[in-house]
């Protein structure tokens, strides 16, 4: 069985983060292993507290997983600290790690920062340039690539930017009022637009999260990029489609849509 293995920061509604991703992974057939970058508290209202590890305790988390079961994948979700991204980014060198999936969770849909400057100065110098895949938002591909995003045209011009300063493929994420649901994914010089299903759920808690998780479940089952993107689309877009309302706010996803029980 193929392995992914997510380091991002706990949910404790469920319907992001780490557990999200773990839901995403093992409904897309690999075995998931995680190291917590926070502890959040918050449910689909919003969240009323952080809790973050020290750079110490993720390094151990990281190791002791990695040195007993091989990560096929990796996906990086939100991390606050430079420090934290040191330990990352050194871990990947290290181990030589593949198929890194790095959802660069800096901006909020509202457009409020969420990571210090540093941070995103961290991310930008020491994990962007080891993914083979990142998974920017549009306000997001705006803070990597200083370019303002009007257009189709915008995105493609401001991923191939960001392809071109990293050395990374990029898929902006469409929305944000801009192309709907179709997203662009630039590498190694060229673009394709994979297009997007608009479901109408107010429940889209955790997609950013969803989608990166099925990204790299499927480059560890050996995927190319472009067949891990669309059956990535066409995963999160069942799991909205599935219609599942809970909570108060902006729900979560059923992301075992596709999961038939009967024992």
């Amino acid at each position: 069985m193929k392995t992914a293995l997510t380091i991002a920061g706990s949910d404790s509604c469920g319907g992001a983060g780490i557990q999200a991703d773990i839901k995403t992974m093992t409904a897309n057939g690999v075995y998931a292993m995680s190291a917590v970058t926070a502890l959040t508290a918050q449910n689909t209202t919003g969240v009323t507290g952080i809790m973050e590890v020290t750079p110490e305790f993720l390094q151990e988390q990281l190791t002791d997983v990695i040195e007993d079961i091989w990560p096929d994948a990796v996906k990086i979700g939100m991390v606050s600290s430079s420090g934290l991204i040191d330990v990352i980014a050194d871990t990947i060198e290290r181990y030589q790690l593949k198929n890194v999936v790095v959802d660069p969770v800096m901006v909020a849909t509202s457009g409020a920062k969420l990571i210090s400057d540093g941070a995103v100065t961290a991310l930008k110098e020491r994990l962007i340039p080891k993914a083979a895949v990142i998974t920017p938002n549009i306000p997001e591909t705006e803070v990597l690539s200083g370019r303002k995003i009007a257009s189709a045209e915008d995105m493609v011009t401001a991923a191939q930017a960001i392809s071109e300063q990293y050395g990374c493929a990029v898929l902006c994420k469409g929305g944000h009022s801009l192309n709907d649901a179709n997203d662009l994914l630039y590498r190694n010089g060229g673009y394709q637009w994979f297009q997007g299903q608009r479901i109408d759920n107010p429940n889209t808690h955790g997609t950013g999260c969803t989608l990166s998780s099925a990204i790299a479940s499927n480059l560890a089952k050996g995927m190319e990029l472009d067949e891990a993107v669309a059956c990535a689309k066409r995963y999160i877009s069942g799991a909205l489609a599935a219609m599942l309302d809970l909570g108060k706010g902006s729900g979560p996803m059923n992301h075992a849509y596709a999961i038939n029980v009967n024992y």
